[in-house]
């Protein structure tokens, strides 16, 4: 037994209620496909339909087989799409909107190497740390990092994670009170995020409230700030590790609980994702996977 084919026509059968249309349709006889039916039930052990002279009905099991059948074949279908797609489109433009940060860092190299690896893709990188609709805007792809679910219209495929830091300059310590706990926070010059959710209360441990003389909505511009001395900053570990490796900021409160976040690469939930925009996330999550090993 062809048990694809059988399934096929159990789907299709199903659907249009009928031997005749189904036999209609596929240029088989009635016979033929009501055989194919019968060893389709004798292979899984159960009966799928009560047949009478006029129509056609779904047991509670057949319902039930008839929903994971069609999930089967529209995988299969899709399959079939994206190996077609692949050898005919994997080409073209994607738009990808990515952090600011994270683009001139890790993202810079990582894009690097992806247009080295496939020339005949072309990139339209918007770098930004505002919350954009993906799907409003045109994007294909979009990187987004969070502890919380992802929006149900979105697919997201983690790529890596990343952790907070508490930075400040070795001069701003030594003329400034000791910071020991993260209350101590309350008495220094401490920089706001913009974009940051909790805008002026940092998550450490159970979160400790902070006011300072800037507010900025780029990280790498507060790093700035944070290297000349002029406060402290609550800043995610890819802007802050170069520094911190220099000398030029220290990282305090370092055992203090603080959250840890997952990069996402993101695109908007659709049954056909081009071979082009699969390629790409595979590209991501091996990169960041050979970068951590």
């Amino acid at each position: 037994m062809d048990k694809l084919r059988a399934i096929e026509l159990f789907v299709r059968l199903a659907n249009l209620g009928s031997f005749t249309k189904v036999a209609e349709q596929t240029g088989t006889s009635k016979s033929m496909i009501s055989k194919e039916i019968s060893r389709l039930e004798a292979d899984i052990g159960a009966r799928l339909l009560h047949r009478s002279t006029r129509n056609v009905q779904l047991t509670p099991v057949g319902e039930g087989y008839l929903q994971r059948a069609k999930e089967i074949l529209e995988k299969l279908a899709d399959a079939d799409n994206f190996a077609q797609d692949l050898q005919q489109n994997l080409r073209g433009k994607l738009k990808i909107n990515a952090p600011m940060a994270l683009g001139i860092t890790d993202l810079s190299s990582l894009f690097a190497d992806f247009m080295l690896a496939h020339p005949d893709i072309d990139l339209d990188i918007h770098l930004g740390d505002e919350q954009l609709d993906l799907v409003e805007h045109g994007f294909d792809l979009g990187f987004r990092a969070s502890s919380q679910p992802i929006d149900l219209h979105y697919v997201g495929k983690p790529l890596t994670q990343f952790s907070y830091k508490v930075c400040a300059s070795p001069g701003y310590l030594a003329s400034h009170p000791k910071i020991l706990i993260p209350r101590d926070l309350a008495e220094h010059n401490c920089f706001v995020y913009s974009y940051f959710q909790s805008k002026n209360v940092w998550p450490i441990e159970d979160g400790v409230s902070i006011s300072g003389r800037l507010k900025v909505n780029s990280t790498l511009f507060m790093m700035e700030s944070i290297k000349r001395g002029l406060g402290i900053g609550f800043i995610p570990d890819f802007v802050a590790q170069d520094a911190i490796t220099k000398g030029e900021v220290v990282e305090i409160l370092a055992e203090s609980s603080k959250p840890q976040l997952t990069l996402y690469a993101l695109y908007p939930a659709r049954h056909h994702v081009p071979a082009k925009l699969v390629l790409c996330i595979e590209f991501l999550q091996k990169w960041f996977t050979d970068k951590a090993t």
